[in-house]
Order: structure tokens, then C-alpha cells, then sequence
């Protein structure tokens, strides 16, 4: 009898983890065609314009990529140093 309500309650929770994984997948996806439609908009603002002909936008976007790659870099360390001295408590 415990058996059978021990198998019960896993299915039940993993038909709701799916359902929630099925909503987070949907929202997501929803996000998405909407970040679409606004790069579908028609001409860019000036600044964008000048920027993209004398290539200065290349450069932004290479600081900005660093600087998001150098952060990552520094959480996933600080990361790893956390679960170290989690073990050695």
C-alpha cells in the first residue's frame, strides 16, 4: 500500500516539474517572437547609423562581449571557491 502511494506522488510531481518546465519553455519562446519583432522595426536611429559606417559599433560590441565574458569568468570562480569551503564544512 505505501508502495503504491510512493509511486503515485513521484508521477504527480513529475507531471507537474513538466508543466512547469513546459510553461518556463513557453514563456521563453513567447519572449522571443517579441525581442524578434522589435529588430523588424524599419530604420535604425542616427547614432546606429553613424556608428555602423565609420565601424565604431565593432568596437562596442568587442568591450561589451569582454567585459560580459570577464563577469561570467569571475561568478563561476567564486562559484567553485563556494563549493569548496562548503565541503570542507
Amino acid at each position: 500500500m505505501l508502495d503504491i502511494r510512493h509511486t503515485f506522488q513521484g508521477s504527480y510531481f513529475r507531471k507537474k516539474q513538466n508543466k512547469i518546465t513546459m510553461k518556463k519553455f513557453m514563456t521563453t519562446v513567447l519572449l522571443l517572437m517579441v525581442t524578434l519583432q522589435l529588430f523588424a522595426q524599419g530604420e535604425g536611429s542616427a547614432i546606429v547609423n553613424t556608428m555602423e559606417g565609420s565601424d565604431k559599433i565593432y568596437v562596442v560590441v568587442v568591450c561589451v562581449t569582454v567585459i560580459l565574458l570577464g563577469l561570467l569568468f569571475f561568478l563561476f570562480s567564486i562559484e567553485r571557491r563556494l563549493k569548496k569551503l562548503e565541503k570542507k564544512s
